[in-house]
């Protein structure tokens, strides 16, 4: 009888680990780290996101991030970088990538391999991001706050991550 229930399950699926997750949060990436970040296990956490680039003006608020992840991390907060080059400022490999945000700014928090995220080549989760907020990023270091209660709140590049606008909405989400 066992052995027919799991062939069964085999057959007709067994249930995903995703399948309490959905929209926003049903997305899975790489990190330059070579780790896989699973966003379906942050469902019940803020978290920021920022398409970043090595060699743009807005780079120094890696320092920023970096700071805010350090603070905020055992507090709930999940910030992710999604380095592009969409806008002509990053840096060619994944591992130039990695190796410039650890050397240059300590950074720990999780960044993607490098993506698209405005356009046609925009990658699955931007396009979300985009439709939830009606604002594609304009530039490097666009932030985009998804908080478990389903808004997702769009931020210029030149908003500090810290800014009172972001703080205002992330507060009541931190443990």
């Amino acid at each position: 009888m066992r052995r027919v229930l799991f062939l069964l399950l085999v057959l007709v699926g067994m249930p995903s680990a995703h399948a309490a997750c959905s929209g926003i949060h049903d997305f899975r990436f790489t990190t330059l780290q070579g780790k896989q970040l699973d966003l379906c296990e942050y469902q019940d956490a803020p978290i920021l996101v920022v398409n970043t680039a090595s060699k743009c003006g807005f780079t120094p608020q890696f320092a920023k991030l970096e700071e805010m992840y350090e603070k905020y991390h055992s507090r709930g907060l999940l910030i992710v970088g999604f380095p592009s080059n969409d806008f002509n400022q990053e840096l060619a490999t994944n591992e130039e990538i990695g190796d410039f945000c650890i050397r240059n700014y300590g950074v720990r928090f999780p960044m993607t391999e490098k993506t698209s995220v405005v356009g046609p080549a925009a990658n699955a989760f931007y396009k979300q991001l985009i439709e939830a907020t009606h604002e594609p990023p304009m530039w490097n270091f666009y932030k985009y706050l998804v908080l478990p209660d389903g808004h997702v709140y769009a931020y210029s590049n030149d908003m500090a991550p810290e800014s009172p606008y972001i703080m205002h909405r992330l507060e009541p989400y931190l443990k």
